[in-house]
């Protein structure tokens, strides 16, 4: 299938950090979650910097990537390993964003890039 036939396909469920509300989603009274067919899915930190949000979004968008196009299982894990970090880095997952104060919010964001730039 080529690209331009793909682009006629509906789009996969994108990071919330990039895409704005999933296309027919609900963003939650709080802003913490969006629910797209019933499932609760966790927002990116609306406090990240832009130019923090674009690296990791950018490292997210390689790592599912390299998931699809990985030559053996070992490369599947390190890819979807780069996924985790990323979408930690985001706050979409490990320990809920707003429970963090602003510190720890900056060292994980910090922490997620300091690996997926290493």
């Amino acid at each position: 299938m080529t690209r331009r036939e793909r682009k006629d396909l509906p789009a996969p469920q994108r990071s919330q950090a990039r895409a704005g509300p999933l296309q027919g989603g609900q963003l939650t009274d709080d802003g913490r979650w969006v629910v797209v067919d019933g499932r609760r899915w966790r927002t990116a930190d609306p406090s990240l910097p832009d130019d923090v949000r674009a690296r990791l979004l950018s490292h997210l968008g390689a790592a599912r990537a390299a998931v699809r196009t990985a030559p053996d299982p070992a490369a599947v894990r390190a890819a979807r390993d780069r996924v985790q970090l990323a979408k930690t880095g985001l706050g979409e997952r490990g320990p809920a964003w707003w429970e963090q104060d602003d510190d720890a919010r900056r060292a994980r964001w910090e922490a997620a890039l300091a690996a997926l730039d290493g």
